[in-house]
């Protein structure tokens, strides 16, 4: 097996034929192929220059088409920090062209493992002009990244509709609540901090919730008795492992979980769900007892899912249809003297004498600045799968509250989230967080208020969906 208004919104729908009729044959096919770089290229996640020196597991991008009658989607899942708007508009244009799969239908998310490739954003490109400017080249980019991945998510998209095989459906949800933590702390001398730190007496409480719901849909090929992929959405953020070597993170260990119950074929397509303000640090315990390792984290879950594949509820009639809008948000506005600073601090983003806020806020402003624009379109994306089943993507590191907002309104009995997807425009935490402060937030490029609009969007989108059922 192998793009949104600042107060007012401007919505945009498009369905792939909503008169897809339930019995038609429903498809499936899976794609997989290899994303790492070349060793030697900068490494995501951190605040500095951090170079490769290797490969623990091969960085993969996971492709799922799915087709009912006339009307296809893809979804593309990727071990990457994020997916820049550059790499999917051009991934999603050539695979439409390739595939006759409408760009709009398509999908590409990243999983937010800080073990892959620094390609994009204000980062990459301060530590590319500096070299530039000292040596006349980036020895660190000797390809061309993004224009080599964009072909292979093209390639992965191709390679799943090449697989489309009928299937049938099954689709619920596991419940893991021993993995995630919210990050974010009430305190008793101050303002809410992320990560405070291990049994920190100046801790008051949690400032938000986790989602413990496992989402999942399993694919299985007639004739057979057991799946041969599933998606599967969790929010717990993908920074475990840290190092210079190449690695997909805990998705990994999900994988070959699975696929010591299913077979050596069987495909994990990990999406991320809103986990924004989620980690894997349990504060109420010393560290290294509070931090599982990347093997555990990635094993109890696989084990969690596994369990729970068997029980899943058939989908007997499927329908296929996608709708998408563009939600178009301010981005945060600064004045010329701070951009002025933040460029001159960026010669120190990754001096850790200075206080890292500064540093954060430094690299947020240059952010906004590489967008060129006041606003910045928010996509959101809904794929209905049945009268049951919806998968919603969403861009951005969002906060588990608004994630947990959509799927409590959601008319479809299970609803999985998939956050990071077609662009990574940093953080988009709720109106409560902004209030509140810290990491976050500094490292937010748009307005208060952006996420709820997305909330708002991504519930009519599904309640539209529901209600043209045939």
């Amino acid at each position: 097996m192998r793009l949104l208004s600042t107060v007012s919104l401007v919505i945009c729908l498009l369905h792939a034929p909503i008169d897809t009729c339930a019995d038609e044959m429903f498809e499936a096919g899976v794609g997989v192929i290899d994303i790492t770089p070349v060793s030697g290229y900068r490494m995501s996640g951190y605040f500095s220059e951090r170079l490769n020196t290797g490969t623990i597991d091969p960085l993969l991008a996971k492709a799922v088409v799915l087709r009912q009658g006339d009307t296809q989607a893809a979804i593309v899942f990727c071990d990457l920090i994020g997916i820049s708007l550059d790499v999917s508009q051009r991934a999603r244009e050539q695979a439409q062209e390739v595939t006759g799969i409408p760009a709009e239908h398509i999908a590409i998310a990243a999983t937010h493992s800080h073990t892959g490739p620094m390609y994009f954003g204000a980062l990459r490109q301060h530590f590319h002009d500096r070299l530039v400017a000292q040596k006349g080249l980036d020895p660190y980019e000797v390809t061309d990244y993004p224009t080599e991945l964009a072909g292979r998510l093209v390639r992965a998209v191709m390679m799943a509709q090449e697989n489309l095989k009928p299937v049938t459906l099954h689709a619920g949800y596991a419940q893991e609540d021993r993995l995630s933590f919210n990050r974010r702390f009430h305190m008793k001398s101050g303002p809410v901090r992320f990560n405070p730190g291990h049994l920190n007496p100046d801790i008051i409480r949690p400032a938000g919730p986790i989602d413990p719901e496992v989402g999942l849909i399993s694919f299985t090929s007639e004739g057979t008795s057991s799946p041969q992929a599933a998606i599967v959405s969790f929010a717990l953020h993908l920074d475990t492992l840290g190092g210079s070597l190449y690695s997909a993170d805990y998705p990994r260990y999900v994988q070959e979980v699975l696929r010591e119950s299913y077979g050596d074929e069987f495909v994990s397509l990990f999406g991320a769900g809103t986990c924004g303000d989620i980690n894997h640090v349990d504060v109420t315990k010393p560290a290294p007892e509070g931090r599982r390792k990347t093997n555990e984290i990635g094993t109890m879950l696989g084990q969690t899912v596994a369990e729970a594949l068997p029980q899943l509820n058939d989908v007997s009639q499927p329908s296929l249809a996608v709708a998408r809008s563009v939600v178009e948000v301010d981005l945060q506005k600064y004045t010329a003297g701070e951009i002025e600073e933040a460029r001159a601090m960026m010669d120190r983003v990754d001096d850790s004498g200075v206080p890292f806020l500064e540093r954060v806020k430094a690299y947020s402003i240059m952010a906004a600045q590489l967008r060129g624009s006041d606003t910045i379109g928010l996509e959101v994306q809904a794929f209905r799968l049945s009268d049951d089943v919806a998968i919603v993507t969403l861009p951005g590191e969002v906060f588990v509250d608004l994630g947990l907002a959509i799927k409590q309104a959601s008319p479809f009995e299970t609803s999985l989230i998939v956050e990071l997807t077609n662009d990574a425009p940093g953080y988009i935490p709720t109106r409560k967080a902004f209030a509140e402060g810290s990491y976050e937030t500094v490292n937010s490029r748009v307005v208060p208020g952006s996420g709820e609009q997305m909330v708002d969007v991504a519930i009519e989108l599904l309640n539209d969906l529901h209600a043209t059922l045939p």
